[in-house]
């Protein structure tokens, strides 16, 4: 888990009080205190097994005695009816933590299954598949290590986790008199050599320029499959390429093709489905 024990703990603790923070009415009414029960979480659909950790956890942050047992892992593939994990414990502490546990499960296990679909559509080739900050807010960690789960690599983390150098930044300083060489030469006077620029270019003169300036990393920015070819060719050996912008399924095989060493699709974070998974009383 990319998320350190403290951070995992605050993040659990904050979802909790979304459902927690006056009680739950029906559990208290209904479910007596000191009833034992068995129950299974169970996937309902295909998919990879991504966040079993943090899912755990929340069972123990509302009860340390619920037992918690699985034979699978994360990176796991998942079928329909398939038992993820076996749960057993007083009944009320496990109704209380059913739903914000099936949250965090089914969210992170949806990433993984997407960014999978990802990797196996450009199999064989040499590129990596790569997520972005379009993130869930307060999710980031938990969101980027279901990619990771699901074969797929981190981008930056945060905004000091590089220097990337996007389309606002340039349009702002070109009003202020600088060229995208400026730009590029000025980032690179103010870093650790450690720290490698990227650049989005949104054509070849601005791929020819970003490469001669220094650039390290070029982020085509919705370019056209023979601008990409194109770009690959006048970066090899100089530069690192990374294909961005309206990238789906049905389109990354072709993109992956052209050689660019990266493709990042915001999709995975932002747009995949939740995985269908169920906690079932035995």
């Amino acid at each position: 888990m990319i998320q350190t024990p403290m951070e995992l703990e605050s993040l659990i603790d904050m979802a909790l009080y979304e459902d927690l923070n006056i009680g739950d009415r029906t559990t208290e009414l209904l479910v007596d205190s000191n009833l034992e029960t068995t129950a299974s979480i169970v996937a309902k659909s295909n998919g990879i097994l991504a966040g079993l950790e943090v899912c755990m956890r929340v069972f123990n942050r509302i009860d340390p005695l619920i037992c918690i047992e699985s034979d699978i892992c994360d990176g796991d593939a998942l079928k329909p009816g398939q038992i993820i994990a076996r749960i057993s414990g007083k009944a009320n502490s496990i109704l209380r933590s059913e739903r914000t546990a099936l949250n965090f499960l089914q969210r992170t296990c949806g990433i993984a299954t997407e960014t999978r679909k990802y990797v196996d559509q450009v199999s064989g080739l040499n590129v990596r598949i790569i997520d972005t900050r379009k993130t869930t807010p307060g999710l980031r960690m938990l969101e980027k290590y279901a990619v990771s789960v699901g074969g797929g690599y981190n981008h930056r983390i945060n905004l000091g986790d590089g220097v990337l150098i996007k389309d606002n930044h340039i349009q702002l300083l070109k009003r202020q008199g600088m060229t995208l060489t400026t730009i590029i030469k000025t980032a690179k006077e103010g870093i650790s050599h450690t720290i490698r620029i990227e650049v989005e270019v949104e054509d070849l003169a601005q791929v020819r320029e970003a490469i001669e300036a220094g650039a390290e990393i070029l982020l085509l920015d919705n370019m056209s499959i023979d601008e990409m070819c194109e770009s690959v060719k006048l970066a090899k050996g100089k530069a690192i390429t990374e294909a961005s912008g309206g990238i789906n399924i049905s389109t990354v095989r072709s993109i992956a093709n052209t050689g660019v060493d990266l493709i990042s699709i915001g999709a995975l974070t932002h747009s995949s489905k939740a995985l269908d998974v169920s906690l079932d009383i035995d």
